[in-house]
């Protein structure tokens, strides 16, 4: 039999187990429900809703310019005629209206129950002063709609020294939460690869099955088995991520973007996994008990920590910052950093061809050197073996 069919029948093994398993089935189900919950959460909360403003007497005149302006000032109201002040004030005590507004001499009177919102007080001051200038124009014998074209017709001719990134909040958040995702994939089942190693070794199974195959092909069949389980995994999420946020409009970039993005992630991804799942399953080759893998995987761990914590305490208030760039291009880094950066945009093409190139490198290096280690280690028992003893056996 091929070494291509036997790692296939390997990982369709590993493939079978793992996705048969209730909590693979109902965690992948949790993960999809809180991602999609907590978008549907971001677009009710910070969608927010129109506040509404109950306008009597002369103010009713103000309706328009009350909607524009607060269009305008980056806030939405929405305007109700009254006629009965007593009844719209009752309204305003218990909720159903947001401000009562009045017309007097000096301006306008507001009646609110507890206190004024600040982006409404903006929005009703521009009004009022809008309102005033416009009748000192006629007291002068000026024309106010002339006068308010005019205004209208000003433009500011803006010059940006360093333009910001199109959808750069959005980009951000999304590089934000692949980040997450990539890190939560790459520690979880690159434990579950030593473990599996481990389990194998202490129940003796290991030895029936390096009878008729290589100690290579077994470590390739289970990190590209467990690989593919971890992969269907992520792009569930983020397709269900992506799906729900641009459904809902909470992601408002183009939709080629958004795939990009993810289709980027699930590269990194990809490549990250099989550099840290072949170092977990060498890793968990050297020792015989499950008390022991958190030892031997304890750098590699700290391996993923660091990046992450990097990425996400840096790349919000500095995008551009140079250490995370360079960081972002060497191997054992560039999984974490160079996906989250992808997702903000401005990478130069070149960082990403270097970063590429130098992890696709390391684990082509790592078959050879990993597949070493746990060839030589797989098959002995007892203490924990070191990594030279393990090379040179």
């Amino acid at each position: 039999m091929s070494s291509r069919r036997i790692i296939w029948l390997t990982a369709r093994r590993e493939i079978r187990t793992r996705m048969a398993t209730p909590t693979y089935r109902i965690g992948t189900i949790l993960m999809v429900v809180v991602i999609v919950g907590l978008t549907f959460v971001i677009d009710i909360v910070g969608g927010g809703s129109a506040q509404r403003v109950g306008l009597t007497g002369e103010a009713t005149a103000l309706a328009e310019p009350l909607r524009a302006t607060a269009t305008t000032l980056g806030d939405e109201v929405e305007t109700v005629s009254v006629t009965d002040a007593r009844a719209a004030t009752r309204q305003v005590r218990d909720g159903s209206l947001d401000v009562l507004v009045a017309s007097t001499p000096g301006g306008l009177r507001v009646v609110v129950d507890e206190r004024l919102d600040d982006g409404l007080r903006a929005v009703l001051t521009a009004v009022a002063r809008e309102r005033a200038l416009d009748e000192q124009i006629a007291t002068l014998g000026g024309d106010p709609a002339e006068v308010g074209r005019r205004l209208a017709g000003v433009r500011l001719d803006v010059q940006a020294l360093d333009p910001e990134e199109p959808y750069a909040g959005e980009r951000l958040a999304i590089g934000i939460v692949v980040g997450i995702l990539v890190y939560v994939a790459l520690l979880l089942y690159g434990q579950i690869v030593a473990q599996g190693v481990v389990e194998e070794k202490a129940s003796r199974v290991v030895e029936l099955l390096l009878s008729t195959i290589h100690a290579w092909q077994l470590m390739a069949g289970k990190v590209l088995g467990i690989g593919v389980v971890a992969l269907a995994q992520l792009a569930l999420l983020l397709g269900a991520g992506a799906v729900a946020g641009l459904a809902t409009g909470v992601l408002s970039l183009p939709a080629s973007v958004a795939i990009e993005t993810f289709a980027w992630a699930v590269l990194w991804f990809v490549l990250g996994f099989f550099l840290y799942a072949l170092l977990f399953a060498a890793a968990g080759a050297l020792v015989s008990r499950q008390e022991d893998v958190g030892g031997v995987t304890t750098p590699l761990t700290m391996a993923i920590i660091i990046p992450y914590v990097i990425g996400v305490s840096v790349l919000p208030s500095d995008p551009g910052n140079g250490f995370v760039a360079l960081l972002s291009v060497i191997p054992l880094f560039a999984p974490m950093l160079m996906p989250m950066r992808l997702a903000i945009g401005g990478v130069p093409a070149v960082e990403v061809v270097v970063a590429l190139v130098l992890t696709v490198a390391l684990v082509l290096l790592l078959v050879r050197l990993t597949g070493r280690i746990y060839s030589n280690a797989v098959r002995r028992t007892g203490a924990r073996i070191t990594v030279r003893d393990a090379l040179r056996a």
